[in-house]
């Protein structure tokens, strides 16, 4: 038995803790949910909770989401495809984008369909993803700007999403310059810098983010609650909504160093860096989850007395000392996922997923004061600009 929990009461308070930081300096954000692999009982309890602004990287999980009334928009973070275009148009109120191909294949489906799509022009500060150069901004710019059915609503960016890269102060005012520059040179307004994101939140508490930076989109901060630049939790948030358990399916007490020649013949790298003498015992645990499960190395035990060694295909094993808590078959041993174990842990078949308290349950003890303000970023007042 693999089960992931989800805790409502836990995602609701980190939800309305951003909310509070992000209201209080004039920006709007948008929920990023695709960690979720399109979980219908979590994006309901969000719908629940009050968020109308929620933004995905697959077509599939924004099919899930239940729209309800029209006061809700979608945004698509994957760079578009073209075979995908015309649902993405569909599904999608707002996406990012830096091919000016892939925005004219926008602009010829919206017209189509009789409507407007709406884009945020990705600029590369050097996380070295997506992103036009800065050089070429004026004039991939004035191509979007002149297509009739596509409104181009702001300018973004991505920082440590790929090559690890801390945002810092200058990165984030070259985008503020930028959309000046634009502003002035096309005498039109840009309502959106959308450049935040859970890695930006420290520099936003620290009062050092730039105020025109003012749409974030915000997803492991919500989920997990992680610093990503400091490590550990921010201050306010809570870690604890997402937990794995795993059923016990052995336990014994066994040597700690492996017997006879090793050689690199599993097809996963061990991870075990805990210093062993030759002869020393202790108890290991055998658990269900493996690497075809999850990533187990990003996998931290609750107990912090356990510590996990390694993982083949379908089991791990843990390190329990003596074994302080009897632990037997049968038993359960509960681990927080970081981000990369909790996206492959939602995305597999043999994983249950389960929401706490149930749907139902959660949403009767929901009362309008309970409420988060996440309105449509389109529909809020206008951000604050620097």
């Amino acid at each position: 038995m693999n089960r992931v929990t989800i805790d409502l009461h836990a995602l609701q308070h980190n939800i309305r803790t951003i909310d509070s930081w992000l209201t209080e300096r004039g920006a709007s954000w948008t929920l990023v949910t695709k960690v979720l692999c399109g979980h219908v009982d979590t994006l309901d309890a969000l719908r629940r909770i009050g968020v109308r602004s929620m933004a995905d990287s697959r077509l599939a999980n924004l099919r899930a989401m239940d729209r309800g009334t029209g006061n809700f928009e979608s945004w698509y973070l994957r760079l578009p495809h073209l075979p995908a275009i015309s649902d993405i148009v569909e599904l999608a109120d707002v996406s990012l984008n830096s091919e000016m191909r892939a925005i004219e294949a926008l602009d010829a489906e919206a017209r189509r369909r009789g409507r407007i799509h709406r884009v945020v022009v990705m600029v590369e500060l050097g996380d070295l993803r997506e992103g036009v150069l800065p050089g070429s901004l004026l004039e991939f710019y004035e191509r979007a700007f002149r297509l009739e059915n596509i409104e181009v609503i702001g300018i973004g960016a991505n920082l440590g999403c790929l090559s690890g890269v801390v945002p810092n102060i200058d990165q984030l005012t070259q985008l503020v310059l930028y959309r000046e520059l634009l502003e002035l040179k096309f005498a039109h307004r840009l309502p959106f810098i959308s450049a935040g994101s859970s890695a930006v939140l420290p520099l936003m508490l620290e009062g050092r983010a730039p105020a025109g930076i003012n749409h974030y989109r915000i997803g492991e901060a919500v989920f997990l609650g992680t610093d990503l630049v400091n490590g550990g939790t921010l201050p306010g948030l809570r870690d604890d909504a997402i937990t794995l358990e795993t059923e016990v399916v052995e336990v014994r007490e066994k040597g700690l160093v492996p017997l006879g020649e090793t050689a690199s013949i599993t097809p996963f790298e061990t991870f075990d860096d805990e210093e062993v003498q030759p002869g020393q015992r202790g108890f290991r645990a055998v658990v269900t989850v493996g690497q075809l499960d999850t990533e187990v190395q990003g996998l931290t035990p609750l107990d912090t007395r356990y510590r996990l060694t390694g993982a083949s295909s379908d089991l791990a094993v843990l390190n329990v000392g003596d074994n302080p808590d009897g632990l037997s078959v049968g038993d359960t041993i509960s681990f927080r996922p970081g981000y990369g174990s909790m996206v492959r842990l939602m995305l597999s078949p043999y994983v249950d997923k389960v929401v706490v308290p149930p749907i139902d349950e959660f949403a009767r003890s929901v009362r309008d004061e309970d409420l988060v303000k996440v309105p449509p970023s389109l529909e809020a007042p206008e951000p604050g600009k620097s």
